[in-house]
């Protein structure tokens, strides 16, 4: 049998980059509050026998018509005109072997959101709105708005944008982790611009792993992958949109399928409604998502891992080692330990650990249950983040190189004299930001002006671009070491 070719992130993806300024709201939206259903269901679903003999619910209508007015349509928009209008002269040394970028019109993506606070406040994945200079919301009665980003999370594809509207129909959070494997679900969302498509199905597995997150990750592996997998209908431009439970509460985020035509072969991913509610709650009270760390490199255990390492358990997540910084080590964990359980929760994968961890912030305790050669030991863990510590990270700060992906360092004295300049800053490195996107700039180009402005260092050219607006034409003008002749590359910020 032939394996599944691809995973597909639901959406007809229009840009690569991903959004790296988090808004900081205003007071008055410190208190912002999101609803959640807790204890038993709202209402009771019943079932009947149809003429086979078939138990199936009598019908989804009360939740369809609870759950489509909450589902919006999102577009975005990326300003094709930043791209590059490199060379004064039309020559560039690069594209002998690069190749010429073809300038092209605005791009867009589409795909689907939740709007879950009265306020404005919806959930999208962060693939429909990355790097969008225009992000647009169509409610289901046709009102369109423009959105502004609230902030993103790469590492669960979460996004949170909001509409400057009251009192909007929304949806309730309910706790995925009561969710059980054969329970019904509706998906709700616009696949093919196709508005307020709903389709209905199971829950055909929790804690998926698909590796899909990993393999955009820009920063190494640190994605959250748990996925709620289901066989209700997703399909291109459902990214972002809900999946929910029959008495409508939000259970999952719809963000991907797996495929070998890229169109619904009976297999969906969603992002659990805890994670979700996790990444949105920070996103709102502290502008950027407070993620806590355990410190640990672990595998699931199989069949092959307990031969290896004569292990006395056939489940749990198999810890290898520990990079710096690691708060497990420093409460006693071991290499070769299995973690079974965090706090009353069982972990029985990987992936099941990685979720329940990713809920939690530096500076929480929780405590982690190992399996040392058939011995169970609990150990208290105070959790950290990525730097070893317990306090709050503040958001990133869009300057400069955070909005174009670019490192620049200062140009020695005998350099400039070489190539007859008096300043300049050279690229040392391109990251994913728009000049590695939208120009044929090189790692190794000296900066000399930034629009006319000459440059002397490189806190003098971080301070120029933190000027520019948004929208805003830049041209960097400069040369090359092996090239000595003058280049410009513009691009808008």
């Amino acid at each position: 049998m032939k394996r599944f070719a691809s995973l597909f992130l639901a959406a007809v993806l229009g840009s690569a980059s991903t959004i790296v300024a988090f808004k900081v709201l205003d007071n008055d939206d410190q208190g912002v509050k999101l609803e959640y259903i807790n204890g038993a269901p709202t209402s009771k679903v019943t079932y009947k026998a149809d003429e086979n003999s078939q138990v199936a619910p009598l019908d989804f209508t009360q939740t369809a018509e609870r759950v489509t007015p909450a589902v919006v349509y999102i577009r975005s928009t990326q300003d094709g005109t930043s791209r590059s209008e490199s060379s004064a002269d039309g020559f560039d040394p690069f594209r002998e072997f690069f190749g010429p970028r073809v300038p092209q019109g605005p791009s867009q993506s589409s795909g689907s959101g939740v709007i879950i606070n009265e306020n404005g406040y919806i959930v999208t994945n962060n693939h429909v709105v990355q790097d969008a200079d225009v992000v647009e919301v169509t409610l289901y009665d046709n009102r369109t708005y423009k959105a502004e980003v609230v902030g993103t999370d790469p590492d669960t594809d979460i996004a949170l944008i909001r509409i400057n509207e009251k009192t909007l129909p929304h949806l309730s959070f309910v706790d995925s982790d009561k969710s059980k494997v054969g329970e019904w679900v509706l998906a709700v969302g616009n696949p093919f611009n196709l508005n307020s498509t709903v389709t209905a199905g199971i829950i055909s597995a929790k804690g998926r792993s698909i590796n899909i997150l990993q393999r955009n990750s820009q920063e190494g592996n640190t994605a959250i992958e748990s996925f709620i997998q289901t066989d209700a209908a997703i399909n291109p431009g459902n990214s972002g949109g809900a999946l929910v439970d029959l008495n409508g509460g939000l259970l999952g985020i719809n963000t991907a399928i797996a495929s070998p035509t890229g169109s619904y072969s009976g297999y969906g991913f969603a992002v659990p409604s805890n994670i979700v509610s996790k990444i949105v709650e920070d996103l709102i009270q502290f502008g950027t998502v407070q993620r806590g760390w355990l410190g640990i490199s672990i595998g699931s255990v199989n069949s092959q891992i307990v031969k290896e390492k004569d292990l006395q358990v056939n489940t749990g997540a198999y810890v290898s080692g520990f990079p710096e910084h690691s708060s497990a080590k420093e409460a006693g964990m071991r290499e070769g330990d299995v973690v079974v359980k965090i706090d009353e929760t069982p972990i029985n994968t990987s992936a099941a650990l990685i979720e329940y961890i990713g809920r939690h912030r530096p500076g929480d305790k929780v405590n982690v249950t190992v399996n040392r050669k058939g011995k169970e030991i609990t150990l208290p863990v105070v959790l950290k983040n990525r730097d070893g510590k317990t306090g709050t990270v503040k958001p990133e700060e869009r300057d400069g190189f955070a909005a174009l992906g670019l490192e620049v360092e200062d140009v020695s004295g005998n350099v400039l004299k070489k190539l007859d300049i008096n300043n300049g800053v050279r690229v040392k490195e391109l990251g994913n930001g728009k000049l590695a996107k939208y120009t044929d700039i090189r790692e190794g180009f000296i900066i000399t002006k930034v629009n006319e402005v000459p440059v002397k260092s490189v806190k003098e050219f971080n301070e120029l671009l933190k000027k520019k607006k948004t929208g805003e034409l830049v041209i960097l003008s400069g040369t090359y070491e092996n090239v000595p002749r003058e280049f410009n590359y513009a691009f808008r910020m």
